[in-house]
């Protein structure tokens, strides 16, 4: 059988596999909105994670890294905005806090801008990081507390970002959002490619299912290096007393069965992040887990580092 490892290697590269210059991006976090265990979740799913911090995990979140100006930017501003800064911090430590050039948000759910809360002046009361958002999100954090006092006070400083528009942060570095349906109460929702020097990594958290998208998503994967995709969970029958017929993210059995038409080479690029507590595929030995690296695909890996 391929281990996970054999799939995730061609795209992890340590530091010194690149000489510590090139761009890089490291993933600080792979669990959905409440991260793993779950608030008030006594089910096995979570049972082995309350009592083991070690198998906990962080709410999805990546940052990409650009050791040549040493610069750092997060895609996603999560509750666990403090733990994922620290590992950040030991992965590629700056001067000077919080160290960031700036945070995009792909929308407005919890798990994805909460953490603006820690750039406040109860906490860091961080000098003007640049937060890119699409024209609803910034009217939602402009007019909303406490979201607005960041702005007020210039805790944060909203960049306008529209679909499809390229945004240049370095000379070596592009980051593009362009937007996917999803359940969009309060703002729009977009997905990311992020291009450096030698690859492009396409980040999707949170998407309705593949037909509801007028994008096929196998021209995004053909034309990325590696993609990152919705893989909140694993199948429809993962949520007891739940119609689980009005969760429109796509199951992972249902994206592995998409893709099994394409080649070998395309399916490595899948990896599959965001994960409820209720999916298996958290726990690396589990069957679920193992039948997706049977079929080719990844898993995203909590302090995965991918070179750009």
């Amino acid at each position: 059988m391929i281990g996970l490892k054999q799939l995730i290697l061609p795209f992890l590269v340590l530091l010194s596999d690149f000489g510590g210059e090139e761009p890089y991006l490291i993933v600080l976090g792979v669990a959905q909105d409440a991260g793993y265990p779950q608030a008030a979740c006594r089910r096995d799913c979570c049972k082995d994670a309350w009592s083991n911090p070690a198998i906990r995990r962080f709410t999805t979140c990546l940052a990409v890294v650009d050791p040549d100006s040493g610069e750092r930017w997060l895609f996603e501003a999560t509750p666990d905005f403090k733990d994922q800064l620290n590992l950040l911090d030991k992965a590629f430590p700056v001067s000077g806090q919080p160290g960031l050039n700036g945070i995009f948000l792909t929308h407005g759910h919890m798990g994805h801008y909460t953490g603006l809360m820690h750039l406040g002046r109860e906490v860091m009361g961080a000098p003007g990081v640049p937060v890119y958002a699409m024209p609803r999100m910034a009217d939602y954090l402009s007019n909303n507390g406490p979201w607005s006092q960041l702005v007020r006070l210039r805790n944060i400083v909203i960049t306008p970002i529209a679909d499809g528009q390229t945004v240049r942060l370095n000379k070596r570095l592009k980051v593009t959002p362009f937007l996917v349906p999803h359940r969009d109460e309060y703002t729009e929702t977009v997905g990311y490619r992020i291009e450096g020097p030698t690859k492009t990594v396409v980040f999707i958290p949170d998407i309705d299912k593949w037909t509801r998208w007028k994008t096929p998503i196998e021209s995004v994967v053909a034309s990325s290096d590696l993609a990152f995709l919705d893989g909140t969970f694993f199948n429809n029958a993962e949520i007891p007393n739940r119609d689980m017929s009005q969760i429109l993210h796509p199951f992972v059995v249902e994206s592995m069965a998409r893709f099994k038409k394409l080649s070998a080479s395309e399916r490595r690029k899948v990896t599959f992040i965001h994960f409820n507590h209720s999916n298996r595929v958290l726990d690396p030995n589990s069957e679920q887990a193992a039948l997706v690296v049977k079929q080719g695909y990844s898993l995203a890996t909590q302090g995965q580092k991918v070179a750009l």
